[in-house]
């Protein structure tokens, strides 16, 4: 349930409304906007519909969400979310650009990759210290050697730094270094990892699941806010369909939903949701078109003798030119 106060609302009326969901052994999540306070009831279904409360001083309306997740939808909060992550915002008037290799491999790469991405006009520096792969024999990421090799690239290219968290014991670790902590779609549904992560205070980037539906989506993220942590952003990376050709299909129908159903913001991952580095950029200005907040790309100084995902990674005068694209498109969207 959501209940939205009315623009005349006192202090007081809202503090009744407040201490009849808690009498009532519920929880609540106020959500202020510019006229008007909302506040979402978050508990046991059979006592929220036990709750009577529209004909409380100051109640605007009372309205029952039929969906499972109520703090990600828009319902609960009409207004976008922008998500700051130490001075950069996600969801606002820019676009975000997340950028660099799939996995971390040496200083040199690391450095070649981050010096690109920067002066190509990026604003934060992704890359994998953990890799969860389909084949054990496959490259596992430096682990905490990597992490150590972003946060020194991200603080010497003012770049902040995107990396992925594959098992809840590393929160902490991962926290120390990373400016955003990414689920990647192989976890979407780990709901241990997604309450770990809600519990703590960095921003969350959270992959769609391979097969998972938009609503399945919207849920994980509610494992999230429901944890405290109200700082997540969306990445659509593709779905597993019968197509081969491209490694995934890149929905970016799911932009469009995403914005209708929640108010948090969306990027696309056109590299893994091609599996093509000639797509990504056609791609890419299609997501932007599309209303995306900004991309995650991979780029990779030499993609042919990458240790990951080298089909799939641009070369750094590619992602110059992408960002070229970016630029002009975000331009006629009325953004930057």
């Amino acid at each position: 349930m959501i209940v939205v106060m009315s623009h005349t609302a006192t202090p007081e009326n809202l503090a009744r409304v407040e201490k009849k969901i808690t009498d009532a052994g519920l929880r609540y999540h106020l959500s202020t906007g510019e006229d008007r306070t909302i506040v979402g009831v978050i508990g046991d279904k059979k006592k929220i519909g036990e709750l009577q409360m529209a004909s409380l001083d100051g109640v605007e309306k009372a309205v029952r969400i039929t969906e499972k997740y109520k703090l990600v939808s828009r319902e609960f909060k009409p207004e976008n979310t922008v998500v700051d992550v130490n001075g950069v915002k996600v969801g606002g008037d820019e676009i975000a650009v997340m950028a660099g290799p799939c996995s971390v491999e040496s200083e040199q790469q690391l450095d070649e990759a981050a010096k690109a991405v920067k002066e190509a006009g990026a604003q934060f520096l992704r890359g994998g210290a953990f890799k969860p792969r389909t084949s054990p024999y496959d490259f596992q990421g430096l682990a905490e050697e990597g992490l150590k090799l972003l946060r020194e690239m991200g603080d010497r290219y003012d770049l902040r730094v995107v990396t992925e968290i594959v098992d809840v014991n590393d929160v902490d670790l991962v926290s120390e270094y990373a400016d955003v902590l990414q689920i990647g779609a192989r976890n979407m549904q780990n709901f241990r990892l997604l309450q770990a992560v809600g519990r703590g205070k960095k921003p969350v980037l959270l992959k769609r699941g391979l097969s998972a539906t938009i609503s399945e989506w919207l849920n994980a993220a509610e494992y999230i806010m429901n944890e405290g942590n109200e700082n997540v952003i969306f990445c659509e990376r593709g779905i597993r369909t019968y197509e081969t050709y491209t490694r995934n299909t890149l929905d970016l129908s799911a932009v469009a939903a995403v914005k209708e159903l929640s108010h948090l913001p969306i990027i696309v991952d056109p590299s893994h949701g091609t599996g093509r580095w000639s797509m990504i950029q056609p791609m890419s200005r299609a997501a932007i078109a599309a209303g995306a907040d900004g991309l995650i790309i991979e780029v990779h100084p030499h993609p042919d003798v990458a240790l990951s995902d080298g089909d799939q990674s641009l070369k750094p005068e590619k992602f110059a030119e992408l960002m070229k694209d970016v630029k002009k498109i975000a331009a006629v969207m009325g953004r930057k």
